[in-house]
């Protein structure tokens, strides 16, 4: 188990598969309300549902729109489990919390460099803390920076 270190914005506790963008989500135009579909067709993620997912990515783009986008997920039952993102925009903040899912941000390390699609994850978006269960043999290691934080991973891969 992996645990990363963030700043809980919205409370509560979820954990469920996470689905892993490295591309900002647009709001409006950028996501179908009622099926909670990506649906901008150069997405990296077009096509793909959130519902019920542990949403991680960079952060929102566009319009102040992208929170009533992601409210109406919530009216609809088609709403991500929780989210977690890097770049704290008033627009992503607040589609957080009228989308009323545990989020946390700004992560460390990156959920965007450790959290894998399909990897289940737990977010405490109470205390910050975000636990990653993977299938495969990463690790954090230490790269000996003075303020404790991590710069390495250490992957089944890496032990050739």
């Amino acid at each position: 188990m992996i645990e990363l270190r963030g700043r809980g914005i919205v409370p509560g506790v979820a954990e469920a598969p996470a689905l892993v963008t490295h591309e900002p989500i647009s709001g409006f135009g950028g996501i179908d309300v009622a099926t909670g579909t990506i649906i901008e067709p150069r997405h990296e993620l077009f096509g793909v549902c959130f519902t019920g997912r542990v949403l991680v990515f960079p952060g929102a783009k566009g319009s102040s729109g992208w929170s009533g986008f992601f409210q109406s997920t919530r009216l609809m039952g088609t709403a991500p489990a929780a989210m977690v993102f890097d770049v704290l925009t008033t627009k992503a903040v607040l589609g957080a919390i009228v989308t009323r899912v545990p989020t946390v941000v700004q992560a460390v390390p990156s959920a965007l460099d450790v959290v894998r699609t399909g990897d289940v994850v737990r977010v405490d978006g109470t205390s910050g803390l975000i636990q990653v269960r993977c299938d495969d043999a990463r690790t954090l290691r230490s790269s000996g920076d003075d303020d404790g934080s991590f710069t390495q991973w250490k992957t089944s891969s890496d032990r050739r």
